[in-house]
């Protein structure tokens, strides 16, 4: 059956639409995969891609420059990957640049980010290898908040237990949130420690200032702290003072014992300190004695003018006076 030229115009036009909308993907696709540009290759170092596949975009400052070319295990802890980046865009990235896995947005496909540098490194080229850093990955984050909620959960019965025995009156903590003498009388006591610490604080302040005003160099003082022989010498003097005390102290104690025995013997010393009677007929005795000496003084007196014995005492007194003459 022959086609009449309508169906087969409509033959062609969609023979041509066809062909211009696989010209059109054709060139979208090599325009997202850089395939009619040049491009140089460069290379990352990974301990984990997380995912990253072959054909994934490759961003330096959020702007895609180019793609993932190649992903190799080098051993079990180092993956390669090589990047294919435009070479327009190579002068910009520098050899300081550090790269990272990232998502193209909360559930995106896996991108190279490329992060500048400090801008003062020279630019990368073909075949160099630049810096990375891994990301926590989301089954990391997953297993450290499993762990965080793990421990969450036993804090919190911990906490319960607590709480529980403060709430009964167990333990320091309980008794003094219940009982309301115990924390008043806390209350008074750190009061008291406030008022005793702050007499020490002024108590030293007063000490360091008379420290403060002694002169060392003219002061008792300074000299005692400063002149090694003068401290030693005093302390040979206090070392002194302690004997001669010790020393007084057993000399009183004797003396003690001795007028003790006084009071309790029988000797003279007690019979003259305790009978009256006896010190009466001392007394008069002694006056006795007085008197009589005093009347033998005037009768030798007497004597001595005697025309009998005068010649006698002038003969003493002469031998007397050669004595004295001799000496």
């Amino acid at each position: 059956m022959k086609k009449t030229a309508s169906e087969k115009f409509k033959l062609g036009l969609f023979v041509v639409t066809g062909l211009i909308f696989f010209t059109v993907g054709v060139y979208l696709i090599g325009e997202r995969q850089n395939i009619f540009g040049t491009n140089i290759l460069i290379s990352v170092e990974f301990p984990n891609v997380n995912g990253l596949q072959k054909g994934n975009n490759v961003r330096y400052s959020g702007i895609n420059v180019g793609t993932v070319e190649e992903i190799s295990m080098l051993n079990d802890s180092v993956i390669k990957v090589d990047l294919l980046i435009e070479t327009n865009m190579i002068s910009h990235i520098k050899k300081d640049a550090i790269a990272t896995i990232g998502t193209d947005g909360l559930v995106g496909n896996m991108i190279v980010s490329i992060i500048p540098g400090k801008g003062k490194a020279t630019s990368v080229k073909a075949g160099d290898f630049i810096k990375s850093y891994t990301k926590i990955g989301a089954d990391d984050m997953l297993n450290t908040l499993s762990v965080t909620n793990e421990n969450a959960a036993l804090l919190t019965v911990d906490l319960l237990k607590i709480t529980n025995a403060i709430n009964s009156e167990k333990g320091t903590l309980g008794m003094l949130i219940n009982d309301s003498v115990t924390s008043i009388n806390l209350k008074e006591t750190i009061v008291s420690l406030k008022e005793t610490s702050y007499k020490a604080s002024k108590a030293m302040d007063d000490i360091n200032t008379k420290i403060a005003a002694i002169n060392l160099d003219n002061s008792v003082a300074g000299v005692l702290v400063n002149d090694k022989a003068q401290a030693q010498k005093m302390k040979n003097i206090i070392t002194n003072l302690e004997v001669s005390s010790q020393n007084i102290n057993k000399t009183i104690d004797s003396i003690n014992k001795t007028i003790t025995q006084i009071k309790n013997g029988k000797g003279a010393v007690n019979y003259l300190s305790t009978d009256e009677e006896f010190v009466k007929n001392l007394n008069q005795t002694i006056k006795n004695l007085n008197e009589g000496t005093d009347k033998f003084n005037q009768s030798m007196e007497a004597l001595k003018h005697n025309f009998l014995l005068r010649g006698y005492f002038k003969k003493l007194e002469k031998e007397e006076a050669k004595d004295k003459a001799k000496e």
